[in-house]
């Protein structure tokens, strides 16, 4: 199951800092501290958007292993894997001089039967003009239109497998079905191809397709064409969705976005991360300046009961100047700004 993760748009860097002391997390440590300097700053309860991060994976929306109905020896492979191939370039081509014994066959067929045709319409059309003149009676007239009739279905039969053997035949030449990338090539010259085995794998990746899985609360909200923030290999992009639909059962849904990669800014095949909004939450925010580190603790410079101290805390995400307080303090305490620092 993908993990799923909570937290605010204002930011999706994480940063936790351990609590000090033996209490309970979000226990306070204070120490006694210098007269402060800096800016004052009251901490309040602040309206933020609540987003839901899922994990997801990153496909390119065009990929085709394509094959052959032929069975024969590869005789060339023209690209290699990383090559960029346009629309309709030959990659394989497929040793079929088998089919030119076969087409001579075919073309005697077609000849064969164009003959028994023109036969036949001579003796429809002699037995039409004695039928007239009262020379020939109605069953002589009919046995000859229907041996016209089959004479002229041969030739289609005959024709149809000529046909057949030009679409055979252009499998000899294995080409792309879309521009794209070459990313696997199964075979080298000198292996036997037969219907049906891989024999190239391109991809378009002008298109990613973002697949997560996330609650139905969260995926009955979102509808076909609405977009959401989606983050592959640590690269932020827009993504308009697909489709939301349920997985067996229904204990989970499943969301397919679809993100424009005309520039390759996007790993195909990469880790993502897809975050949907769930509306708002309240949230204590502090200048990010006034954050103190001491190893792996964080702490603030605080002035409460006419006393100054540090105490430790632990915070959450940060975005911009501003990081979320998770525990540690508490709406009204004052925490102090460095001079020159910036503030919210």
């Amino acid at each position: 199951m993908h993990a799923l993760q909570v937290g605010a748009l204002v930011g999706t860097v994480l940063a936790l800092a351990a609590c000090g002391g033996t209490g309970a997390e979000g226990a306070v440590k204070e120490a006694a501290a210098a007269q402060p300097t800096g800016t004052p700053y009251v901490v309040r309860d602040s309206l933020i958007s609540a987003t839901l991060d899922a994990t997801a994976v990153a496909e390119p929306v065009a990929q085709a292993t394509v094959s052959t109905k032929l069975m024969g020896t590869v005789t060339a492979v023209l690209v290699k894997e990383g090559d960029r191939v346009a629309a309709g370039a030959p990659m394989v081509r497929i040793d079929a001089r088998d089919l030119d014994a076969k087409r001579l066959q075919v073309q005697a067929g077609i000849t064969s039967a164009e003959a028994m045709e023109r036969e036949a319409e001579l003796m429809a059309t002699r037995m039409r003009a004695l039928y007239a003149d009262s020379a020939a009676p109605k069953a002589q007239l009919d046995a000859a239109e229907a041996g016209y009739a089959r004479a002229q279905a041969g030739v289609s039969a005959a024709r149809a497998g000529a046909g057949e053997l030009d679409a055979i035949a252009g499998y000899a030449v294995v080409r792309a079905p879309f521009a794209g990338v070459v990313t696997q090539r199964f075979v080298d010259p000198g292996a036997f191809a037969s219907p049906g085995a891989p024999l190239i794998t391109v991809q378009d990746n002008s298109s990613l397709r973002i697949a997560a899985t996330v609650p139905p609360t969260v995926g009955r909200g979102l509808a076909r064409g609405s977009e959401v923030q989606v983050t592959v290999e640590g690269v932020h992009a827009t993504a308009r969705v697909e489709g939301v639909v349920p997985s067996a059962g229904g204990s989970l849904y499943t969301i397919n976005a679809i993100a424009s990669n005309r520039g390759g800014a996007l790993a195909s095949g990469g880790s993502a991360r897809l975050t949907v909004g769930q509306g708002t939450r309240t949230a204590l925010l502090i200048p990010t300046t006034a954050l103190r580190h001491e190893g792996s603790m964080t702490g603030v410079l605080v002035t409460s009961g006419g006393a100054t101290t540090t105490r430790w805390i632990r915070v959450g995400a940060t975005a911009g100047t501003v990081t979320e307080v998770l525990a540690g303090l508490a709406q009204g305490d004052t925490v102090w700004v460095p001079s020159g620092a910036g503030r919210e």
